[in-house]
C-alpha cells in the first residue's frame, strides 16, 4: 500500500527481490539495487515514507540509530574503544535526526507568512545561488550545489530568506535531484497560489565523483518550470538572469 500524505508518501515496506538470508537477515539482489542506484531511478515525486514514521520520538530513534551505527563501524572492524571513534556512533545519529535529515519530519518546516504585493511589481522576482545541502537516497553521500527559483506574484509575496528556507527544507532528507527540485516547486506553487513558478539546481554528486565513475568534474542540472515560466521568452530570461544560459 502506498499512500499520500502532505507531500510524503507513507508506505508498508515493500521488500526488493531476496537472494536468501544470512544470519537471519534478508539479503535483496544485489544487482537490482545496484542497477537503480547507478541509474539514478526515483520511485515517486513524493518521499517515501512508513506509516510509523513519526511514532518514535527525536530523542529515541538517536538513540536505536546510535546501537546500529555502533554494530556497523564494529562490523567494518573498528576499535571504538579508541577515544577518536567512542563518540562517533552518537554524533552521527544525532546528525541524522536533527541536521542532514530533519526534513524528514513536517513539524520542522519552516513557518511561512504571505503578505499583499502592495507594490504591484508585476515581474519575476529571482532569487538565485541558494546554497544545498542534501543526500543522495541511493547512496547516502552528499549533493551539494545551487538553488535558483523565481515566482511572478497573483497577488502575495513573501519574504526573500523564507525562499532559502523551503530549499533547505526540502534538502535534508535522502533525495533524488530530480525529486526535490519538483518538491521546492510544488511548495511553492501553494504557498505562493500561482502556477508562474520556475526552478534550477545545478549540483555535484558525491556518488559520481567518490565512487563508481569517480567523475569529479560533472554536475547535474535540473528545471521545473510552470505557468508563465513556459513560455520561452519568460524562461530565457529567467536563464539570463541565473547565467546559465540555454
Amino acid at each position: 500500500m502506498i499512500m499520500k500524505v502532505n507531500g510524503f508518501v507513507k508506505t508498508n515496506q515493500q521488500g526488493s527481490k531476496s537472494n536468501g538470508q544470512i544470519n537471519g537477515t534478508e539479503v535483496r539482489n544485489i544487482v537490482d539495487t545496484d542497477i537503480i542506484g547507478d541509474n539514478h531511478i526515483a520511485t515517486s515525486i513524493d518521499t517515501p515514507m512508513r506509516e510509523d514514521a513519526f511514532v518514535l520520538s527525536d530523542e529515541q530513534k538517536i538513540a536505536t540509530i546510535e546501537v546500529k551505527f555502533r554494530e556497523i563501524m564494529e562490523t567494518l572492524g573498528l576499535d571504538l574503544r579508541d577515544d577518536s571513534l567512542n563518540g562517533t556512533p552518537h554524533r552521527v545519529a544525532k546528525m541524522f535526526v536533527q541536521e542532514i535529515f530533519s526534513g524528514l519530519n513536517p513539524g520542522n518546516s519552516p513557518k511561512i507568512s504571505v503578505f499583499e504585493n502592495k507594490f504591484q511589481y508585476g515581474e519575476m522576482l529571482v532569487e538565485k545561488n541558494i546554497n544545498l545541502n542534501s543526500t543522495c537516497e541511493h547512496h547516502f553521500l552528499p549533493i551539494v550545489g545551487k538553488a535558483h527559483v523565481a515566482y511572478v506574484s497573483s497577488g502575495e509575496v513573501i519574504g526573500l530568506s523564507k525562499i532559502n528556507r523551503i530549499v533547505d527544507f526540502f534538502s535534508r532528507r535522502p533525495q533524488v535531484q530530480e525529486r526535490l527540485t519538483v518538491q521546492i516547486a510544488s511548495e511553492l506553487r501553494r504557498i505562493l497560489k500561482t502556477e508562474d513558478i520556475a526552478v534550477v539546481i545545478d549540483a555535484k554528486h558525491m556518488c559520481v565523483s567518490s565512487r563508481g565513475i569517480e567523475d569529479e568534474s560533472s554536475s547535474t542540472i535540473t528545471a521545473e518550470y510552470s505557468g508563465v515560466f513556459k513560455r520561452q521568452d519568460r524562461k530565457d530570461e529567467f536563464l539570463k538572469y541565473i547565467a546559465l544560459g540555454r
